[in-house]
């Protein structure tokens, strides 16, 4: 069970081992050793004894990914063991690459700690020896250790650090990418919200005048009644047909032969209002203000367009008063219409055309309100008058 456990090494790691076998085996073959049997540091002087140093540190690669630590201690242990040798070329350089793998695959504490530490010994093992012998090769030491230690895990070092600042950077540009496409969502959701305050203004107003006059001449067998009502409905279908063209036209993405007409403005009150009294309402305009933003301008426009809507459909006869107002930085725009609860369950001003008013509202960072109060239904719009240039249009 526990050899069940222990990962399965690299395909990579387990072609280093096995090369780096060959490869010593080879240099033992020919008789190509790291130091004479007569050196008085070879403790070990069997033919064989080599051999055993290098298969250790070889099967220490399977472990340079998986478990680097344990491959570098006991490759350690393994090469100090090939001192008293004769030696062989290759398990210094295995070593070499044990070093390596273990800055880069171990963990951070290890990475940081292994070059700090070869590059002390480095240093000790070039002073310490010269300063005793008071010979300056005993710095050779040093450089042998620097070479076969600090070298390494320094590479390692930096191929780390530029492999977590590769990785770093593709996460920042995943989460950019995520960013971008949440700024998408949402821009596509505010566009359709929108497009459907846009589309609920400007026909709402036309249909409820049709349905409105078409029941009057359905209802009233009075010919001239029902040429009148006629008249209002084809003169309000051309008008929702146009507002649909317009529409249309915005939406499409080449103007072809529908050309989009100009965003309503402030100044086409009077000719909404003069379009709601000839659908049957007693509408008061009493409207003063000066240069305003477009976005305030159409979202005052849409709100009167709703309100007078609202009354068409709503409203108990009387006089609907409609007041646009600038004063300071604000623009305030209030409709009245006449109101006796229980009129009807839908009371002016509810369902989606609330809802879009006062989203206008509070998109230019304004303020809205409807509500009933003294026999009347009150629609009141705070706009404040700044650069909303990039706001809703």
């Amino acid at each position: 069970m526990a050899l069940a456990a222990l990962p399965r090494p690299h395909r990579d790691d387990l072609r280093i081992a096995v090369g780096g076998l060959l490869g010593g085996l080879l240099l033992w073959a020919l008789g190509l050793h790291s130091r004479e049997p007569a050196d008085p540091l070879v403790l070990w002087s069997a033919p064989w004894a080599p051999l055993v140093p290098l298969a250790v540190t070889a099967a220490c690669e399977l472990l340079r990914r998986t478990r680097p630590r344990i491959g570098l201690l006991v490759g350690t242990l393994t090469l100090t063991l090939d001192t008293v040798t004769v030696g062989s070329l290759v398990t210094v350089v295995l070593y070499t690459d044990l070093m390596y793998a273990a800055v880069l695959y171990g963990t951070p504490a290890s990475a940081r700690r292994i070059p700090w530490v070869t590059g002390m010994l480095t240093v000790l093992g070039g002073v310490v020896p010269a300063a005793l012998w008071r010979d300056p090769k005993g710095l050779l030491i040093g450089v042998g250790i620097g070479v076969i230690a600090l070298a390494p895990a320094a590479t390692g070092w930096v191929v780390r650090d530029h492999r977590e600042a590769a990785e770093a950077a593709r996460l920042r540009a995943e989460q950019t990418a995520l960013l971008a496409e949440m700024d998408r969502a949402q821009a596509v959701t505010a566009e359709r919200a929108r497009m459907a305050r846009e589309l609920h203004d400007m026909v709402a107003n036309h249909l409820s005048a049709i349905a409105i006059h078409s029941t009057a001449a359905l209802s009233l067998d009075d010919p001239a009644t029902s040429r009148d009502a006629l008249g209002v409905i084809r003169e309000n279908s051309v008008e929702g047909l146009a507002e649909m063209r317009r529409l249309i036209g915005i939406l499409r993405d080449s103007g072809g032969d529908l050309e989009p007409a100009a965003t309503p403005t402030l100044d086409g009150l009077a000719a909404l209002v003069e379009g709601a009294r000839a659908n049957g309402l007693d509408v008061r305009l009493d409207a003063g203000h000066g240069r305003v933003p477009a976005p305030v301008e159409l979202a005052a426009y849409r709100i009167v367009q709703e309100s007078l809507t609202n009354a068409l459909k709503h409203a108990a006869p009387g006089t609907v008063r409609v007041s646009v107002r600038q004063a300071d930085d604000t623009l305030t725009v209030e409709v009245t219409s006449p109101y006796r609860p229980g009129d009807s369950p839908r009371a002016p001003g509810s369902g989606s055309g609330l809802t879009g008013m006062r989203e206008r509202a509070k998109l230019l960072g304004g303020g809205f309100t409807a509500g009933a109060g003294a026999g009347l239904w009150t629609v009141r719009a705070t706009l404040p008058l700044t650069d909303t240039e990039g706001g809703p249009s």
